[in-house]
């Protein structure tokens, strides 16, 4: 178990998962800030289960993340069908916000990196009106292809270490997000770095979120499917329905015991 780990954590499909509530999330990744070493965090959602199978890098990742918070509705599903079940999901987009509500007020500095150019700047002046003492420490949208540019990888940590921020909000997609982190981790100065995908687009109005019953009813991969269908179908109507096969195995593995019984 990391040492740092200070939450129960469940075993699901090959990585281990916090048990938390997003409180108690918030509250995690404050301890983190608090600690005096570098962490990142991790929200793990149906594809992401699905590439740590196929990718050795991508699961050794998660193997080292202080945190690791399950994003996604399917994965609490699947964590009841398994008797281990996870008090609720927690997505990245969710975390975002209080943890800016935290930094606002413990003056904590923020960095975003990653989404569209201009993008950050809007996110920055919409949480600048909820929460007016964010301290907003820097930005950068890179071009794409950076992360095979070695002058660029130097440029972008130069810039997030002349800045020093404590929570470093990385929004470049997975596992293009975890990679660059866990590869750049040694060079960087940071306190917490979050993969949050979207939630910068979100925050900045570019792209509107799911409707609230959907997010709670498992529906959201539907509502970004018919936002983005030429970029999501295959996502989620081909790689990612391999999901079922893969709870149902775990579901055998778990469930059956000697004489059929049940596991205590």
């Amino acid at each position: 178990m990391n040492p740092d780990s200070f939450h129960q954590k469940v075993e699901l499909f090959g990585i281990a998962i916090d048990n938390v509530t997003l409180k108690e999330a918030v509250e995690g990744v404050h301890r983190l800030l608090q600690s005096g070493k570098k962490h990142f965090v991790t929200t793990p959602n149906v594809d992401h289960i699905m590439r740590l199978h196929e990718d050795k890098e991508f699961f050794e990742i998660y193997q080292k993340a202080s945190l690791v918070i399950a994003d996604g509705m399917p994965i609490v599903w699947a964590s009841w069908i398994l008797g281990k079940p996870l008090k609720e999901r927690v997505a990245g987009s969710d975390l975002f916000l209080p943890l800016c509500r935290l930094a606002a007020q413990k003056g904590y500095g923020v960095y975003f990196l990653g989404g569209e150019v201009g993008v950050a700047q809007k996110a920055t002046a919409n949480l600048k009106n909820l929460f007016p003492s964010l301290r907003v420490v820097g930005h950068y949208a890179p071009p794409f292809g950076f992360e095979s540019d070695p002058g660029e990888n130097n440029r972008i940590v130069q810039l997030i270490n002349q800045a020093k921020p404590d929570l470093l909000f990385v929004a470049l997609g997975a596992p293009k997000q975890e990679k660059w982190i866990a590869r750049h981790k040694d060079q960087l100065e940071f306190k917490v770095a979050l993969c949050i995908g979207a939630s910068v687009d979100f925050a900045a109005g570019v792209v509107k979120r799911a409707p609230v019953w959907m997010q709670r009813g498992g529906l959201e991969w539907l509502w970004r499917l018919l936002l983005e269908p030429k970029r999501l179908w295959r996502r989620y109507l081909v790689q990612d329905i391999a999901f079922l096969p893969l709870v149902f195995d775990q579901w055998v593995q778990t469930w059956r015991r000697p004489f059929g019984k049940r596991p205590a």
